[in-house]
């Protein structure tokens, strides 16, 4: 005799199925299908997450990149035009808008307070199936990770969660259904290897963006490279890694060449802390430093030099 299932009780869910569903169900309404059109009829998709209900919504800056028509579709079916407010290459972020109010969002976590075992939930469309959540834990925190524009991004979430082409921009949630990372990258061959933005980083590109259209950071004016350095040289110095940055080329209106340094010159230290390769520089030039006199101390044939130099805003 077949079984009615209509007269099976129902059974809560353990705790590791609860939470999966629970983080489904309060952030997956609030997570988009993005549709990126570009002139010459070429186009791709990617996943976005709103994040307040007028219609703001973030998502990876490659999902968006040369495109000239965007749009976004919800859980429900409703689709909107999107219209580009900011994009940033170097964290590859973006945000977006929809002409709509009253929109499902999700709220951000904080992605500092994640702990590696933690369980997470990525939610996304991949290979265009839209609303699909996979879960796993965090694997690392604090992973750095290349973006198309080749700046490295820091802070980044490694996790085993799976993600598929079309999840990038989707979300990474924690048990409590809140927004810990944008998805972003996976390793094709590997297995379980996986990244997101952090929230934190996430949350601190949104604001800028919608305040400014991008993200100002400072530069010197030089081009450089990692070089390594002897290592008796590397002993001497207390250096904990034997490498920094040699200026290949000098501005001769940048702030660096103001401040008198050379090309040739073996960049040791920058703003109090040790710069080890360029992109430790990189991740030392904030905007908030641009204009203020910054200690740079240099190798310049054999000797130590200390040079002040005040960095411009780039762009």
């Amino acid at each position: 005799m077949p079984y009615d299932v209509t007269e099976w009780p129902e059974e809560p869910l353990d705790p590791y199925s609860a939470q999966v569903a629970h983080a489904f169900e309060t952030v997956g309404p609030a997570v988009v299908h993005i549709a990126a059109r570009q002139a010459d009829g070429r186009g791709g998709t990617g996943s976005g997450v709103i994040f307040a209900p007028d219609g703001y919504l973030i998502t990876n800056s490659h999902v968006v990149a040369g495109a000239t028509r965007l749009s976004a579709s919800l859980t429900d079916g409703r689709e909107f035009e999107a219209r580009l407010i900011g994009d940033d290459p170097a964290t590859d972020l973006a945000v977006l808008r929809l002409d709509a109010t009253g929109l499902p969002h999700a709220e951000f976590g904080r992605s500092s307070r994640l702990r590696v075992g933690q369980l997470v939930v990525a939610i996304g469309n991949p290979f265009g199936f839209q609303a699909t959540v996979t879960a796993g834990i965090v694997s690392a925190l604090g992973r750095t990770l290349r973006s198309p524009s080749g700046r490295l991004i820091e802070s980044v979430i490694q996790t085993d969660a799976p993600l598929n082409p079309g999840n990038s921009g989707g979300a990474l949630v924690d048990g409590r259904g809140r927004v810990v990372g944008i998805n972003t990258a996976m390793i094709g061959q590997a297995q379980g290897l996986c990244f997101a933005i952090g929230g934190d980083t996430a949350v601190d590109v949104t604001a800028r963006l919608m305040r400014d259209g991008r993200v100002r950071r400072a530069r010197l004016g030089v081009a450089g490279q990692t070089t390594p350095l002897d290592p008796r040289l590397s002993r001497r110095l207390r250096r904990a890694a034997g490498s920094a940055v040699t200026v290949s080329e000098a501005a001769p209106d940048g702030p660096a060449a103001r401040a008198g340094v050379l090309t040739g010159d073996v960049i040791l230290e920058f703003a109090g802390e040790t710069v080890f390769s360029v992109d430790d520089l990189h991740r030392l030039l904030t905007a908030e430093i641009s204009g203020t006199d910054v200690p740079m101390v240099v190798m310049r044939r054999a000797r130590i030099e200390t040079l002040t130099v005040r960095p411009d805003v780039d762009g």
